[in-house]
């Protein structure tokens, strides 16, 4: 049985290396899924598996635990960047503004109530503490990025080997799932919000914004004054977003293009905005009781994927779909939500469109947008590692700022999450397919957690329980209590009875603040609407920006 005991105990063993990554992964996974109180800690309990795994000296060499560490970091944060770049700029909106706005105070507010207890509790000539209570900060608010932006940085601050900071993140980590949960319920006492009435709140603003969804209508042409004039001409004169998709003329039914001309006496079917189908029924004439749909005339309607990449980017102007292909487009669905086809909308890979013309001719605009959903199954592999390349080296620019000690990089963290974020808004500009299936990128995106909590894990699990049994075990776990709660009961009121925002928007706001999953799962568990989701996402990449670049602006500053 030599070659048993062997296997986990020759550390330079390739074997003794995987067999030590697929236990702890997987242990730690299937550990994370047991609910304390209602509540999972999810994946991160592969961290402490791996403590406890480095403790009883189950471990791997230091270099392959730093490589796949931070390879592992890379891959997760790169990710992420990739999954939120889309919707990164337009979270910006008019509320967006203010949501970002208050997440971003909070983020501040955790950094201050860090200092604060710093230097309340512990000893300000130790200079191994401060960088402890990182460690303990990013347990508090459960960003495991951000932990591994401060552990990189302290690599370029202390040159003799850096705190085990993963040590004081465990710490304060399960409370801080608790502590956002239970604070976010404390703010509904605290403003005595009713959940009854944020429902019927919620429900209230559904129908509004129902009338911002395409609307189908069929008109016919009253106004004289329409007589002779082409379908651009209306357009611009009504200055109104809509589609001609069918027109009949003298019972001829046809598909309309720019250069169309109207007659009194026309019948069309309109596709729009709902909100403005009262100013157009009131120009062009009114509502018929009719379906073109139902006719017998060779047209059709189908909903096209687009799969090809050459498509990426482009127009729906650029593509001339009623001028050289004679078909139009009235809709666009992206990631779920129906968008109205405007003319200066770029399309991507993965966007689904709604295509009325002649069979035919919808059939050659299928094969030229591609249509194939086997295309989408293959993963863009070549996007993902260019994203890399290049985000690592813009982490790798110096930074000479006045007053640090060492010139600020952004690192392995922050710049492959920047350049991800932009590659993912902006990548079809230089012709980079960026689009990856939501289960892909969830799996890619677990596999570079998991590596990097095991790996960090591995690393800490030698003096972990000297730090918590013998050490200040307990004053991360308190101080990490306090950061997590103050900057909750601070905002959570000022968005509510400063900014008015519904109660479940601002139970996502929290969330996404703290970028912490079960916080959200919570949020959802309460509410029927999509509320908490929205509030979440609107603020999460900001967020999940932020938490890694001001981990290494407090490292750099202050731990030199």
């Amino acid at each position: 049985m030599q070659w048993l005991k062997d296997l986990f105990t020759s550390t330079d063993s390739v074997a003794h290396i995987a067999l030590l990554y697929a236990i702890v992964i997987a242990v730690g996974v299937y550990l994370g899924k047991i609910k304390f109180w209602g509540i999972s800690l999810g994946v991160t309990f592969v961290l402490f598996a791996g403590i406890v795994a480095g403790h009883i000296g189950f471990t791997a060499p230091q270099s392959i635990l730093t490589f796949v560490q931070d390879f592992g970091l890379i891959l997760f944060v790169f990710m992420i960047g990739m999954q939120v770049g889309p919707g990164f700029f337009e979270s910006f909106g008019k509320a967006g503004i203010k949501l970002n706005a208050l997440a971003s105070v909070a983020i501040l507010l955790n950094i201050i109530v860090m200092f604060v207890c710093y230097f309340i509790f512990f000893d300000t000539s130790d200079k191994t503490n401060l960088p402890m209570m990182v460690g303990t900060l990013y347990g508090a608010v459960t960003n495991t990025p951000g932990l591994g932006a401060a552990n990189e940085a302290l690599q370029s601050v202390f040159s003799n080997g850096a705190p085990q900071i993963a040590s004081a993140y465990a710490c304060a980590y399960p409370l801080g799932v608790l502590g956002i949960i239970g604070a976010t319920i404390l703010i509904r006492y605290i403003c005595n919000i009713k959940l009854e009435k944020e429902e019927e709140e919620l429900l209230a603003m559904d129908e509004t914004k129902a009338n911002k969804k395409p609307y189908k209508m069929h008109l016919e042409v009253t106004n004289k004054y329409l007589e002779g004039k082409t379908l651009l001409q209306v357009h611009d004169f009504l200055n109104r977003d809509f589609v001609v998709s069918r027109l009949v003329h003298q019972g001829e039914l046809c598909i309309p293009n720019r250069d169309t001309v109207f007659h009194i006496g026309d019948q069309m079917l309109i596709v729009c905005a709902e909100a403005d189908q009262e100013a157009i029924m009131a120009f062009i004439g009114p509502k018929l009781d009719i379906d073109f749909e139902q006719s017998d005339q060779p047209l059709v309607s189908k909903r096209i994927l687009i799969t090809n990449p050459k498509i990426n980017g482009k127009t729906l102007a650029s593509m001339h779909f009623s001028s050289v292909h004679g078909v139009n487009v009235t809709r666009l669905t992206r990631h779920g939500l129906d968008l109205f086809a405007t003319a200066s909308l770029p399309l991507q890979v993965g966007d689904k469109i709604m295509v009325v013309g002649p069979e035919d001719a919808v059939d050659r605009v299928a094969n030229k947008m591609g249509n194939s959903i086997r295309r989408l199954n293959a993963p863009n592999i070549a996007t993902i590692f260019v994203g890399i390349i290049l985000g690592i080296i813009f982490g790798s620019l110096p930074l000479a700022i006045p007053g640090m000690p060492v010139p600020m990089r952004l690192g392995i963290a922050g710049g492959p999450l920047i350049i991800a974020i932009l590659i993912g808004r902006y990548g079809y500009k230089i012709h980079l397919v960026t689009y990856t299936t939501t289960s892909a990128n969830m799996m890619l995106r677990e596999i570079g957690l998991v590596l990097f909590l095991a790996s960090v894990g591995i690393k800490a699990g030698a003096g972990f329980f000297e730090t918590v049994v013998e050490g200040d075990g307990i004053f991360y776990v308190l101080t990490g209590f306090f950061i997590t709660i103050i900057p909750i009961l601070i905002i959570g009121p000022i968005a509510r009875l400063r900014y008015k925002f519904n109660y479940f928007t601002i139970m996502g706001m929290i969330a996404g603040t703290y970028t912490d999953p079960p916080a959200l799962a919570y949020a959802n568990s309460v509410c029927s609407k999509e509320a908490p989701a929205l509030g979440y996402s609107t603020v999460y990449p900001l967020s999940m920006f932020l938490r890694i670049f001001t981990a290494q602006i407090v490292v750099l500053f202050f731990c030199g």
